[in-house]
């Protein structure tokens, strides 16, 4: 919005796993950023790094292509890439170019433009709403020392591993049922909804996105292990507690 409304090119990059895409938006030339991604998707929605994951080298060469675009801009020299979409797949080693246009309809640069102004991102993106979730999320956390004597109590929670299968080859908690979040609604259909359920990933941050995920479907007893299994792994091996 920031481009259009001053009227300067946007020289975009993104980054997911293995793949990477370019390109140069500028309302003046042809499609703004809005004409591709009128929308935002959920905050939620993005997986965290644990999920996706970027290769490493990848933000580099990225990065280096829209060095080299920015260059041209300001050179004035060769073809920028307006109206396509760069696509970069690391693991193939190709380039492909997608043919973008202009939307008559756009909402900043379209033929009826309904936004004159900057506007509030983080209630038009909805992450102000996803920090309060957030912040619920972790006051119904569960510490791996509460958990521990839990476990070794007569009522112990269900705990659950939410976690793809393969990471449990890595490390796992001998109590746990491996479910993975796309599967968790599916796999607790008979579960009685004021069961206590601990839920537990990596780091802390997918098991805070499935309570999330259970409570909204009715459960009331569902909390997230502090710092996933990796805090519950260290504080065992440094004897912090016993259970």
């Amino acid at each position: 919005d920031l481009a259009v409304l001053t009227r300067r090119p946007f020289v975009y990059g993104s980054v997911f796993r293995f793949e990477g895409q370019v390109s140069v938006f500028d309302a003046r030339q042809g499609a703004c950023y809005r004409c591709l991604f009128q929308q935002p998707p959920p905050p939620d929605s993005a997986p965290s790094c644990a999920e996706g994951g970027v290769f490493g080298v990848l933000p580099g060469t990225i990065g280096t292509l829209q060095a080299t675009e920015v260059l041209k801009l300001i050179l004035g020299i060769g073809e920028p890439l307006y109206d396509r979409l760069l696509l970069y797949d690391a693991l193939d080693l190709t380039l492909q170019t997608v043919n973008l246009k202009k939307n008559p309809a756009c909402p900043i640069c379209g033929e009826q433009p309904t936004i004159q102004d900057l506007i509030d991102y983080d209630d038009f993106c909805g992450t102000t709403e996803h920090q309060k979730l957030e912040a619920q999320s972790q006051m119904a956390e569960i510490s791996p020392a509460d958990l521990a004597r839990q476990l070794a109590g007569v009522d112990a929670p269900i705990l659950i591993d939410v976690r793809e299968a393969v990471e449990s080859q890595v490390s796992q908690i001998a109590q746990a049922r491996n479910i993975p979040i796309e599967h968790l609604l599916h796999a607790l259909s008979d579960v009685e909804r004021d069961m206590p359920l601990v839920l537990f990933c990596r780091t802390g941050v997918r098991s805070r996105r499935a309570e999330r995920l259970l409570k909204s479907a009715g459960f009331t007893n569902v909390r997230s292990l502090q710092g996933g299994i990796n805090a519950w792994v260290t504080q065992m091996q440094t004897g912090e507690y016993e259970y």
